[in-house]
């Protein structure tokens, strides 16, 4: 294999929700990284889609030439362009795959379409690039929580999903009753620092004794039925709830990473999306993985939300293989793993 098809130059672009965001890859080495977070959707308290789009549109030129600019490279250097076809918002999935199609067709490079969840899979080889799979993946976020058996790349199974709300869901919407800001996994990562985990009993739902599933929504109205009955709470009462809150989340997740060790045998294991970012979740699920024998990995926080890095990273391992998508391919908004 030469230089070029081992480490490939690819410059990935991502604009599947509220993120534009650019990078260009030569193998897994990054060589700029760009994201344009949208923070007018804050004062909604969730993502409103037609915003999202014109935000895309405005923003994603921009972001692109930045993304060259800080790796000191011209569109020419391009080996090929991997861009997210979904899943995602249409109009926002839209902007970045008719970006990118453009791009490949003035430069006259490879197009490498992207499932967006199956790029949170790899993540964390951009930290750590001599990964391989096997391996478990604790895939959760805002629009996903799942527990995949990764074989190989696009070889995968998946071993459980959630049942209802996603775990970035519940942090969002407990954020929301709280009154305490948006996006939620971040503010009640923080404000749980000041809080005791232990102050509300909420429920952790396990499902059956051998599920894989999750399921978060009845710990969002545990939540809901708390505030009610004890309204108007003050700042320490808001991170006694938001410290309990994380704790149940977390041992949830860590209780179904367990059952799927048992389940599985994998000695290495990672955890990616946006709730990767937790840090108590990161510090329970690793005092768990020392104590069973099992090597644990997961992304910097830059690659945990949504980013074009590892969207050009799933990019470079398709490149490797010949695994080249037809411009005519359209966004799927409900794009299955």
């Amino acid at each position: 294999m030469s230089e070029k098809e081992l480490n490939p130059r690819i410059l990935g672009i991502e604009s599947s929700c509220d993120e534009t965001s650019a990078a260009i890859l030569k193998g897994f080495e990054v060589e700029s990284h760009i994201v344009y977070s949208q923070m007018i959707h804050k004062k909604y308290g969730g993502v409103v889609p037609e915003l999202a789009s014109r935000a895309h549109e405005h923003a994603i030129s921009q972001v692109v030439h930045s993304a060259f600019e800080r790796a000191k490279l011209t569109p020419n250097d391009i080996d090929a362009i991997a861009v997210t076809y979904g899943p995602g918002l249409m109009g926002a999935l839209l902007v970045g795959l008719n970006y990118a199609k453009g791009f490949a067709l003035a430069q006259n490079i490879p197009f490498i379409s992207v499932n967006h969840i199956e790029a949170h899979l790899y993540a964390p080889m951009l930290e750590f690039p001599e990964l391989e799979p096997p391996f478990l993946c604790l895939l959760v976020s805002g629009g996903h929580t799942m527990l995949v058996d990764v074989k190989g790349i696009k070889d995968f199974r998946i071993l459980g999903t959630t049942r209802d709300d996603a775990a970035g869901e519940s942090f969002d919407k407990t954020a929301r009753l709280l009154k305490i800001g948006y996006p939620g996994g971040p503010v009640i990562d923080t404000l749980s620092d000041s809080g005791d985990p232990k102050a509300v009993k909420f429920p952790r739902s396990l499902l059956e004794p051998d599920s894989l599933d999750f399921s978060f929504s009845g710990m969002k109205t545990a939540v809901l039925n708390y505030v009610k009955k004890y309204p108007d709470p003050n700042d320490q009462d808001k991170a006694n709830i938001a410290a309990s809150f994380q704790e149940a989340v977390v041992d949830v997740l860590k209780e179904k990473v367990r059952r799927a060790i048992v389940a599985t045998g994998h000695k290495q294991v990672i955890i990616a999306g946006g709730v990767a970012a937790n840090r108590r979740l990161r510090s329970e699920l690793k005092s768990m993985a020392d104590n069973m024998g099992i090597d644990l990995f997961y992304p910097p926080l830059e690659y945990c939300t949504d980013n074009a890095a590892m969207i050009a990273a799933t990019g470079v391992m398709y490149y490797r293989k010949g695994w080249f998508a037809d411009l005519e391919i359209g966004a799927v908004p409900n794009l299955k793993l």
